[in-house]
């Protein structure tokens, strides 16, 4: 399922990648990679996160072709641009990772950070008719008036218009629910796209749980549904900052080599 990229030789490293920032970035993203396998998030050596490099607007920093989330460290992930020439690290960027992720950075710059996976519940939900998440849940809240509907799955994402299509349906969203295919979920930094990425999985899970009760569920009046999103959303981003550094603190006792 997954297509390794041969777009564009490999080029000289630059100096300014090698700093104290960037090597943050590095160790932030990946220990991402790895709760995201410990939490079963991942799929075999599919799916992708990625980042603008720090200071580099024209840089993204992603995972290899041919690692599982499982195997990712912080020094295996590639920096590529976004014409697909990788200019520091080995190996090359997943075809589909280059096309979706060079194209959504490349045209969204808000979108500092972007995952994508094929998760088991939230993917469950983009395969079913209909609106993906019922605001019946209190998790569920955290993305009301956050999310969109790709509708249009057009095979895999391998070429720059599939990826320009899938940039273009992201509008002003922070998630994307893509049709028969999985979600993406955006954000201005790794640690707020983690948290959503965590939380939708959980919101999906939960939702998917009461509906196979087959007793109808109870959706939040819309007024509560909007005000509880806003509460939320006043305390996210130091939230999502909390997270990332809980998980790496238990990576640090279960898998330290994660920041290699």
């Amino acid at each position: 399922m997954a297509h390794a990229l041969t777009t564009g030789p490999a080029l000289l490293s630059n100096s300014d990648l090698d700093r104290p920032e960037v090597r943050q970035a590095r160790v932030d993203l990946a220990a991402c990679f790895r709760m995201a396998a410990k939490l079963g998030l991942h799929e075999g050596i599919c799916n992708h996160f990625s980042v603008v490099v720090p200071g580099r607007e024209e840089l993204m920093l992603v995972n290899p072709y041919g690692y599982a989330f499982a195997e990712v460290t912080a020094s295996s992930l590639v920096i590529c641009d976004f014409q697909g020439r990788v200019v520091a690290g080995s190996g090359v960027p997943e075809a589909t990772a280059f096309y979706i992720h060079a194209r959504l950075h490349l045209k969204h710059p808000r979108a500092r950070a972007a995952f994508h996976t094929h998760m088991p519940h939230a993917t469950a939900l983009a395969m079913l008719e209909g609106p993906p998440l019922v605001w019946a849940g209190q998790t569920a809240l955290k993305f009301y008036g956050r999310t969109l509907v790709d509708e249009d799955y057009n095979g895999l994402a391998l070429d720059e218009r599939e990826g320009d299509r899938i940039a273009a349906s992201l509008g002003e969203a922070d998630v994307v629910f893509m049709k028969n295919h999985g979600v993406m979920v955006v954000g201005p930094s790794i640690a707020e796209a983690w948290d959503d990425l965590y939380y939708l999985e959980r919101a999906a899970q939960a939702q998917l749980l009461a509906m196979s009760t087959g007793r109808p569920l109870k959706p939040v009046p819309e007024a509560v549904a909007r005000a509880t999103a806003a509460q939320m959303r006043q305390g996210d981003r130091e939230s999502a900052r909390l997270h990332l550094e809980s998980i790496k603190r238990i990576l640090m006792k279960e898998q330290p080599d994660f920041a290699d």
